[in-house]
Formats: structure tokens, sequence, C-alpha cells
């Protein structure tokens, strides 16, 4: 197991989380989180989330505590899943559904739709960013409004996959880009 990431905000605030050491997994900073989850404060009350590279979960168990609804996470690695279903039975929420398998693949199987996005795979795989949105507004996954999540390396170019995201936020910390956008379908 790598160092604890710990919950900053809501009613699982300040608990720890174990990470695997998993290939290319690499916990959003506290930092990051903490101006992500300013930015989605009001959004996340309610919300059906979707994690589509879940890593560690930190992310979508954060939205968790802070009120969404329910939590969608999608994860490869064997190791990775299994920690993030142990998470939830440790913070007992039933709110929680893991897939274990390749997001692409997932993703056109899936029921919900939803409100709150996580897109930030491995950065050895950028190409993933656009390719999962793409999967998502293929499936009609995306409820109008619906705040999606991207995150990719200082350096590295990126531009929204679709024309119906339009940014809300964008920032730079350390070697790390983030933004939000929001999903106004192109439909």
């Amino acid at each position: 197991m790598k160092p604890g990431v710990r919950i900053i905000g809501g009613r699982w605030r300040g608990r720890k989380l174990a990470v695997v050491d998993a290939e290319g997994l690499r916990p959003t900073p506290d930092r990051i989180r903490e101006t992500l989850f300013n930015w989605l404060a009001a959004d996340c009350r309610g919300a059906v989330v979707l994690d589509c590279f879940a890593g560690s979960g930190v992310l979508g168990f954060e939205a968790l505590s802070r009120g969404a609804r329910r939590l969608v996470a999608l994860e490869r690695s064997p190791a990775a899943t299994a920690r993030l279903r142990e998470l939830a039975l440790q913070l007992q929420t039933d709110a929680v559904e893991v897939h274990e398998g390749d997001a692409l693949a997932t993703i056109a199987g899936l029921a919900d739709r939803f409100d709150l996005v996580f897109i930030d795979p491995p950065y050895a795989q950028g190409e993933l960013r656009r390719r999962a949105f793409e999967a998502l507004e293929n499936a009609d996954l995306l409820r109008p409004g619906a705040r999606i999540y991207f995150e990719w390396p200082r350096g590295e170019d990126f531009e929204l996959p679709s024309p119906g995201l339009d940014w809300l936020k964008c920032k730079q910390a350390g070697e790390v880009n983030y933004a939000v956008a929001e999903w106004r379908s192109s439909r």
C-alpha cells in the first residue's frame, strides 16, 4: 500500500483511505481536490457520479462525503478494484458500484445518466480523456448541465472533445492541469 489520502470535507472529513500500489495510479493531491470541490460545492448534493478511472477512489468518495447520492467507479486494476470495494464497506455505504475492467468497454453498458463525471486517466494514456468522454456522449449518459472534471499533465495540450462542452473553471498546480466543463449537449 502507498501512503493514504484523506477525504477533505463532508461527513467523512479527515478519514484516510489507504491506496494500493498500482501502475499509473496517482491520487489527485489534496490542494487540487480542495479547489475542485470548492468549484463543485453546489453540484455534489444528490448527484449521480461516475469516476471513469477510479484508482484510489478519492474523487468519488469525496463527492459521496459531500452529499452525492450514488457513485459508479470504473477501474481496470484488480487490486485497486478490490480496495475500492473494501473502502465502501469500511465507510458503511451501499451507494458505491464498482466495475472492474476497461473503462471504455464498461461505459457502453452503463444504465445511469450522470450529473458529475471524473475523467483523469493515467497520464501515459492521455487519449483516454477524449475517448472516455466520447463514449459517454455516444451512449447518452450525461444529464443536461452535468459537470465533467478533466485532469492532464502540464505541457500537454488538451481541448474539449465536444461542441456540447463549455469550460467553467481551469487551473494549474505544479505539474497538473485540471478543469471542470459543463455538458450542454451537442444534440
